[in-house]
């Protein structure tokens, strides 16, 4: 098997993210405030109870609500807006491998949204569609099978189908080729709320002009599905595992410009 770098390198990112976010963060800074407490009880245990601090701060909405702020500020695209575009892009949120009355792999819930509001958009405008998507597991790129699904199921074509990237710069480089041979510069982006920032800089930055097309707020007035919103939930602590996700993405991307 040829040595792939780009893919190492995926691997490699995807590793250092999971160990510097909820829930493994916290629970290593729990971890290690104990196994410190041994010897340093009161450094120990300061350590460990900053970890439970940290867990209850990235699932209780208020907190996660105020991370979330500084990422969600695209506005709903109008149509004044959507006049302007040429195209629309959607990127890819990853697949389930494990979807058997698929026959197989599926797109996973966080792309369906963004398919979703895509196939919306391609109704009222007429645009044509890219999707975007490349498959690091070396099985079915995902932007296959995001085909697929705007297809099959939402009766969307798709004219172009970009299955290479690995991550969102590689998402907007590998994208901006196909769009720029067929004369499109003006693009509505369609992605994540909270994932827009990094997204439109790395779509700018491949000489694109983005009109941010965001969908799946997880912020906001009534993001949430708790019954008790008020008080730390599994939908909450999602929010915010994706909130710090995208501040992290969005430090990288800024570093390595």
């Amino acid at each position: 098997m040829a040595f792939d770098s780009a893919l190492v390198l995926f691997w490699l990112k995807k590793t250092v993210s999971i160990m510097v976010q909820p829930p493994v963060a916290p629970l290593l800074l729990i971890a290690v405030g104990l196994l410190l407490a041994a010897r340093r009880r009161r450094g120990g245990f300061a350590l460990a109870w900053a970890g439970v601090v940290a867990t209850l701060l990235l699932s209780t909405p208020a907190s996660v609500g105020w991370l979330l702020n500084g990422l969600e500020t695209a506005p709903v695209v109008d149509a004044a807006a959507m006049r302007e575009a040429q195209a629309i892009v959607v990127l890819g949120a990853g697949k389930r491998r494990h979807a058997p009355e698929y026959g197989g792999e599926t797109v996973n819930r966080l792309a369906l949204e963004r398919l979703r509001y895509a196939a919306r958009l391609a109704r009222r405008t007429g645009l044509p569609v890219l999707v975007s998507g490349g498959a690091p597991t070396g099985d079915v790129p995902e932007a296959v099978l995001m085909q697929a699904t705007l297809e099959e199921d939402f009766r969307i074509p798709v004219r172009w189908v970009e299955r290479a990237s690995l991550d969102t710069r590689q998402n907007a480089q590998f994208s901006a080729v196909p769009l720029r041979a067929a004369g499109v510069r003006r693009i509505l982006l369609v992605t994540h709320a909270a994932h827009m920032p990094r997204a439109q800089a790395a779509f700018e930055d491949a000489g694109l002009h983005v009109i941010p097309a965001p969908t799946a707020w997880l912020g906001g007035t009534g993001a949430g599905d708790q019954v008790l919103g008020e008080l730390p939930g599994p939908t909450s602590a999602y929010a915010g595992w994706y909130a710090v996700h995208e501040w992290l993405g969005l430090l990288a991307y800024r570093l390595t410009r």
